[in-house]
């Protein structure tokens, strides 16, 4: 059953008599009376979370979440293992930040800043034998 036109235009119309609705504020969230209290991190903390997201983001497509090369496209590259004690006793932190910055073979350079650049570099010390 179809309603008519005619029927219709007055329902639509009646919608329009609302109040415009307001801006949506930190307040309405969760039902709080009031926006939640601004906290600094943990200025290391806050580190670290940025060296796991470029990681993520950079890193964990071709070398995997720890750094063995099996993320989703290592096999493709041919990503090495970042976790072999023999692959990491053949470089330094110096060579590593340089691949990182500027790049080799299949993989690209990244325009990182220097602190996330070390702290990838110390990620990928720490992983070693994973």
């Amino acid at each position: 059953m179809r309603l008519p036109w005619c029927l219709l235009l007055p329902l639509l119309l009646a919608g329009c008599d609302r109040e415009p609705t307001r801006p949506w504020t930190p307040s309405d969230h969760d039902g709080n009376a009031e926006a939640p209290p601004t906290t600094r991190a943990d200025p290391a903390e806050a580190r670290a979370q940025v060296i796991e997201v470029s990681w993520g983001r950079q890193c964990a497509s071709c070398h995997g979440a720890v750094g063995r090369g099996d993320g989703p496209s290592g096999p493709m590259v041919q990503a090495p293992d970042l976790t072999r004690p023999a692959w990491q006793d053949t470089v330094s932190d110096e060579q590593i930040a340089k691949v990182i910055r500027e790049g080799r073979g299949r993989m690209p350079r990244f325009d990182l800043p220097p602190e996330v650049v070390a702290g990838l570099v110390q990620r990928i010390r720490q992983a070693r034998g994973r």
